[in-house]
């Protein structure tokens, strides 16, 4: 994939109608600080298209981003933002449960896991979430550049069993920082646009 165009096209908040767009769109999904800005920007080859925060829990909104004019990124709200009060973090699982269930152009879902941690309870939901809404979502393992090398293994392993993924599930390690990981997700999206256009 050569990223020609880039375009924040539609931001959608809690009350916004999701477009009804014509391009595929593929979703990404993670809990808040996971690292998902800073890979949507490396797969765009943006520095700060989609804001990076320090402070957790700044996408609040589903965020497209319509890339050469065939494909759209989806930057879903974070979820598991500690300091998000009962209402906030309700909501935004409402946007993201009306997303996952409105589209009609939605391909794939990314869900986004720290290589570093043992996916958390919140995690676990969302990956059997997005699975009840009929999609299989690729796992992107991120912060792979803070590991070492000799731990990746391990902690790939240990994102399989705590998820309970099937073998079949797609994992991809992934760093924002060395890029490692980019040309794999291109792969995918190169054949999520093929596929469209042959539709």
């Amino acid at each position: 994939m050569i990223i020609k165009s880039v375009n924040l096209e539609t931001v959608c908040g809690i009350t916004s109608k999701l477009p009804e767009n014509v391009h595929p769109e593929v979703a990404f999904a993670g809990k808040s600080n996971v690292g998902k800005s800073s890979l949507i920007n490396a797969l765009m080859n943006r520095k700060s298209l989609a804001r990076t925060s320090s402070q957790p829990g700044k996408t609040q909104t589903i965020n497209y981003y319509n890339i050469n004019d065939e494909l759209y990124f989806v930057d879903l709200p974070g979820y598991g933002y500690a300091k998000a009060n009962e209402k906030v973090k309700a909501q935004w699982g409402k946007m993201v449960e009306d997303y996952l269930h409105k589209s009609k152009q939605l391909k794939c879902v990314f869900l986004l896991i720290d290589i570093r941690h043992e996916p958390g309870k919140n995690d676990v939901i969302m990956y059997d979430w997005i699975k009840s809404h009929g999609y299989q979502p690729i796992i992107i393992a991120t912060k792979l550049d803070k590991i070492n090398r000799s731990q990746i293994q391990k902690q790939l392993k240990l994102i399989r069993n705590t998820l309970n993924t099937g073998k079949d599930t797609i994992l991809i390690p992934f760093s924002a920082t060395t890029k490692q990981g980019k040309e794999e997700i291109y792969e995918m999206l190169d054949g999520i646009v093929e596929a469209s256009v042959a539709d």
